[in-house]
């Protein structure tokens, strides 16, 4: 073990982790616009629908498994400010052996998983029997994926962002790459989209095992002593439960905005999804931030550096302020041009440019809300940050149910609602949670 790390935090150690987080989540979206483009080729809806249904749950199924990235990076982030060397090849290890678990879990019990996933989606039989053909193929991608996640989580916990950048432009790639030569090269239809996604996190897989080998020391020969210590696994599970519950809120906050915007009508389900795109530009450039937050505050906490864990919060969220005013001045002079370009529908035009102050606005209190997120995340402040998403989610359904008769208004204020709490909270939590960490600053 080497003596703790303080490393300098200022805006230069912040965007040589956002920037390149921020550049991988720009490409993300990518491989949606060429499944889509390559299987709306097909001139098929049942078989458009159905890609788009199964790529909905597997986001939704992945995402709640996020954790696996979040405390990798924070472990890592942790060890690496502490000096503990050796612990962050073990870090590595055991996010693999939980990742291997959880992915063959999914595989083992696909058919159960798949019967309540459609039945509560509720798609025609055309387009969920596409969406199964898509979700039994690329289900057996889950432990590669997850596995990928913890790839990612322990080279950004390093600081090492554009390895991980290069990692996951590699993913995007093959995928896109891969979907257009099996679905309209080789016509293998929705399966071929399917094919595409697993070869991509194969790849992905592969590629991340040759890059970690070279920074882990020894390979990945870990003493099974120090792979199993009860401590740290002890803490490793709850630190991993407690994200679990907190993504599991989150999920639930916009499948509910999802399903109330769907059953006030075709119109309003088409305006809100027009709209989702605006907050989704918003969330690549915040979560970047976020991340940032993660690996420089996991850093500075496990080296006990109170100033630097200040600063880095501090920095975190005067930026991501910078950007979100940016971001909401851009919506503001361009979102109704933006809103024209993506719908020919002038009933759906009226629409979302009736509900684009929303959009406008969101980005400000989304600063604290994923700040915050990376600022606990970093510190593996875990259970107060479950417990305050739950209680976020609480403010979320009692702001719609208050305001339900203003209708999708309504929801769109819930949503704004449940922002402000979930940064706002977080935020009033903190300096409590700062002099517990470090009682003596």
């Amino acid at each position: 073990m080497h003596a703790p790390v303080h490393p300098k935090v200022g805006s230069r150690q912040v965007f040589a982790i956002a920037g390149p987080a921020m550049v991988a989540n720009l490409t993300t979206p990518l491989i949606g616009v060429v499944s889509t483009t390559a299987i709306g080729r097909l001139d098929d809806p049942a078989l458009l629908g159905g890609v788009a249904m199964a790529s909905v749950i597997f986001d939704c199924l992945f995402w709640l498994f996020g954790f696996l990235r979040m405390s990798t990076l924070a472990f890592t982030a942790q060890a690496l400010g502490a000096g503990e060397t050796r612990e962050l090849t073990a870090i590595l290890v055991r996010g693999f052996i939980v990742a291997g678990l959880i992915g063959a879990a999914l595989i083992v019990l696909q058919l159960p998983l798949a019967a309540a996933l459609f039945d509560l989606m509720g798609g025609s039989e055309g387009v969920t029997g596409a969406a199964k053909t898509y979700f039994v193929i690329r289900i057996w991608s889950a432990p590669l994926a997850l596995a990928n996640y913890v790839i990612l989580g322990w080279l950004v916990g390093q600081a090492r962002a554009n390895p991980a950048l290069a990692l996951q432009v590699v993913i995007n790639l093959v995928n896109m790459a891969a979907t257009i030569l099996l679905v309209l090269v080789y016509d293998t239809g929705i399966a071929g989209a399917a094919i595409a996604a697993l070869l991509s996190e194969a790849a992905g897989f592969g590629l991340g095992v040759i890059v970690c080998r070279r920074y882990a020391d020894d390979g990945f020969a870990v003493p099974y002593a120090a792979l199993f210590d009860r401590d740290k696994l002890m803490r490793l599970l709850a630190v991993n439960s407690d994200i679990l519950i907190r993504t599991a809120a989150l999920i639930a906050v916009f499948l509910f905005f999802t399903a109330k915007g769907a059953r006030a009508g075709d119109v309003t389900l088409a305006a809100n999804s027009v709209l989702n795109n605006f907050l989704l530009v918003s969330a690549f450039f915040l979560d970047g931030l976020a991340n940032a937050a993660q690996q420089l505050c996991g850093r500075t906490f496990g080296a006990r550096d109170a100033k630097g864990f200040a600063d880095s919060t501090r920095l975190v969220l005067l930026w991501g302020l910078g950007f979100a005013l940016v971001v909401s001045v851009l919506f503001a002079l361009f979102g109704p041009r933006l809103i024209d370009f993506m719908t020919a529908s002038d009933a759906v035009r009226r629409s979302a440019r009736e509900f684009l102050p929303f959009v406008v606005l969101a980005p400000i209190p989304g600063v604290f809300a994923f700040g915050f997120d990376g600022i606990y995340i970093g510190a593996t402040w875990a259970r107060e940050m479950r417990n305050l998403m739950l209680a976020s989610l609480a403010i979320f359904l009692g702001t719609w149910w208050a305001l339900q008769s203003f209708g999708n208004a309504g929801l769109w204020w819930a949503l704004i609602a449940s922002y402000v709490s979930r940064g706002g909270l977080q935020a009033a939590r903190y300096p409590a949670q700062y002099r517990k960490t470090f009682p003596k600053s």
